[in-house]
């Protein structure tokens, strides 16, 4: 089998013509008139010099634009370089220099700054704007009929379909690159893992700029002919209420999605038609994945997975044992193992790092040869987490190794620790680091959100003593009102970490 994601999309325009692909808002379209639109958007940016081996940035939020414009770009033979659009000016300066993007699509918001880099970017040669009321270049034009026959350039499984910007814990953020197979296969798989028909309904509200939404909630759905109901930005009762009103099939999200959820005032009845919902992107607190499963009776399925493996490398399998607390088994067709630092495999049950073999692996870091070659060995892609397997292949992320507290020698492993902290009634969110301690190296050091403010920091302390062995507890705890989180809702630990001392 060869993949071609904008060959997905003309495969079931073909198979379901008439059948909603999304719905946003007020509007519905169908398969037909998205790869109509799809094909002029291709057109237009084949007209204007882009095509084989391109690169265009696409800096937009979730909007029915994102899809045209992403399967468009694949059409066109181009590779799209999805950005977010709340980035700061350094950040989207540096995506777009680093890429050498050609062309960009993006909200008229960010006029601004990106005509002003169109003179000062060797690559950057054009932009287009969503919306009418510019100036600039629109999208209107990349819709508008072309006079020239447009004949869609062969795609070629292993060419460079998208260039997947990872949050890097130091320095610069690294361009993953991921190939029609890389993304194609993983799309493909999932659909055939969980069953996806043409009759499911699946709410995308994760940033389609992620690929836990572009491979879950688009180019999965997309392939299998399923309806996307897109919600512009996470609200957990807009969410709910979507649920309930468009009987939505599936839900993907990310545990801060699932806690503020826990919130709304719903029940089980406005999840009568969910049959599944998937969890990513972080680990999923075990007190959280208990409360929500027992309000709402619906199941969340825990997977793991990585921008550099587009993404998924394992799930809880759907029809069969569900484990609390692990990421499930290898995903079909990709093979996961534990090694030691010397990339032996350790014996079932030992901590070591994951390490990842399949068609999802991507090419490589953009214009990093020596990232590259450090983080993908004979075939296999380091993943930088620590983690381990039972007797029955499941596997539980035990945490990065970057993360990883040694106090006095002894290894401790931050999610354990949020794991106790979360089972104290007022404790909403916890993150755990490691601070500088002149007498040990490290120590641990806990931020935690509360919903009791009368809650004293020693009764937290207390509490996490009584359940964590001496060298595991926190010394120091801090209470604030809300943790900082990236764009996908995932707790951003390297930003409370110490500026000095501790080097992670």
């Amino acid at each position: 089998m060869s993949y071609n994601l904008s060959g997905n999309l003309k495969s079931s325009a073909a198979l379901y013509p008439n059948r909603f692909v999304y719905s946003f808002l007020d509007q519905s379209v169908t398969y037909q008139e998205l790869d109509a639109m799809v094909d002029k958007v291709a057109s237009g940016l084949y007209d204007k010099g882009i095509g084989k081996g391109d690169r265009v940035a696409l800096v937009l939020g979730n909007c029915p634009e994102f899809v045209i414009a992403y399967y468009g770009i694949l059409r066109a033979g181009a590779s799209v370089v999805p950005i977010n659009p709340n980035f700061t000016s350094r950040e989207i300066t540096y995506i777009l220099s680093n890429s050498k993007a050609k062309a960009v699509i993006a909200s008229y918001g960010l006029s601004q700054l990106l005509s002003s880099l169109v003179n000062k970017l060797e690559n950057l040669q054009m932009t287009f704007y969503t919306e009418s009321l510019n100036p600039f270049n629109s999208w209107e034009q990349l819709l508008q009929s072309s006079e020239n026959e447009f004949v869609p350039p062969s795609i070629n499984e292993n060419d460079l379909a998208v260039v997947l910007y990872t949050s890097g814990t130091t320095g610069n953020p690294k361009g993953a690159m991921l190939s029609h197979r890389n993304m194609g296969s993983n799309a493909e798989t999932f659909g055939e893992y969980f069953g996806y028909t043409q009759d499911d309904r699946i709410i995308a509200t994760l940033p389609m700029f992620h690929v836990f939404c572009m491979t879950v909630c688009i180019n999965t759905p997309i392939k299998c002919g399923a309806h996307i109901l897109i919600i512009p930005k996470f609200n957990p009762t807009e969410v709910v209420n979507t649920i309930s009103r468009e009987k939505a099939t599936l839900f993907a999200g990310v545990p801060t999605m699932y806690r503020f959820m826990m919130q709304v005032n719903a029940t089980a009845e406005d999840f009568s038609s969910i049959r599944a919902c998937f969890s990513g992107g972080a680990s999923l607190p075990l007190d959280l994945l208990n409360q929500f499963q027992e309000k709402y009776k619906v199941d969340i399925l825990e997977g793991y997975g990585l921008s550099e493996t587009a993404p998924i490398t394992t799930f809880t399998p759907l029809n069969g044992i569900r484990k609390p607390g692990s990421v499930g088994l290898n995903f079909p067709n990709v093979i996961n193992k534990i090694v030691d630092p010397n990339g032996l495999e350790v014996p079932v049950g030992e901590i070591g790092e994951l390490i990842v073999q399949g068609p999802n692996v991507m090419l490589g870091y953009l214009e990093m040869p020596e990232a590259t070659f450090a983080s993908i060995k004979n075939g296999w892609f380091y993943t930088g987490d620590l983690a381990k397997m039972d007797e029955d292949g499941y596997f539980y992320i035990i945490d990065r190794i970057k993360d990883l507290i040694i106090v006095g020698g002894y290894n401790v492993y931050p999610r354990e620790v949020e794991e106790v902290l979360y089972q104290h009634s007022a404790v909403v969110e916890a993150v755990v680091i490691g601070i500088p301690d002149s007498n040990f190296g490290e120590s641990v050091k806990a931020f935690v959100v509360c919903n009791d403010q009368n809650i004293s920091i020693e009764e937290i302390m207390l509490f996490a003593q009584e359940r964590l062995a001496k060298y595991k507890y926190p010394r120091e705890i801090e209470i604030l009102s809300e943790l900082p989180k990236n764009s996908t809702g995932k707790i951003l630990r390297r930003t409370l970490r110490p500026s000095v001392g501790v080097n992670k």
